[in-house]
């Protein structure tokens, strides 16, 4: 099963992802509310995740790691690419069968219009074309 996305684009066959749950710790989620939680292996001597019992949160292992075929794939079938302005955007102008352009966060709104119209021209899919753009239309 290829992808039947919308854009044309080379995608390997199988773009299935292997896990998209976040391994997250039991009793510790409530300590870093205010941080983002990330992953400590359990070391006590009576922990159930250490001692890996049915039913409790998964660890992470290499093997819950994806196909390295489809590894930094987006779901549309493209590799995306972090774009600043317009002549980082020239860059994907023959791999834009490949790659698709993400503006980053901070691009200003008369940026992004010239940077979307160069890849409408270039024919690269842009993922968040209409970030800043809906909004300024609003007011």
């Amino acid at each position: 099963m290829g992808f039947t996305g919308y854009f044309d684009c080379v995608a390997p066959s199988g773009m299935d992802r292997q896990w998209d749950k976040l391994f997250i710790i039991g009793m510790m989620v409530m300590v870093y509310v205010l941080r983002r939680p990330s992953w400590r292996r359990p070391k006590g001597i009576d922990s159930r995740v250490r001692r890996k019992f049915k039913g409790c949160v998964l660890m992470p292992n290499i093997g819950y790691g994806s196909d390295k075929k489809t590894r930094h794939y987006l779901p549309n079938g493209f590799k995306k690419f972090v774009v600043h302005n317009v002549s980082e955007l020239e860059l994907l102008m023959m791999h834009n069968r490949t790659y698709c352009a993400e503006i980053a966060h901070n691009v200003s709104t008369k940026k992004r219009k010239d940077i979307v119209e160069r890849a409408a021209e270039l024919d690269v899919v842009v993922t968040n074309k209409l970030a800043r753009l809906r909004s300024q239309e609003d007011e």
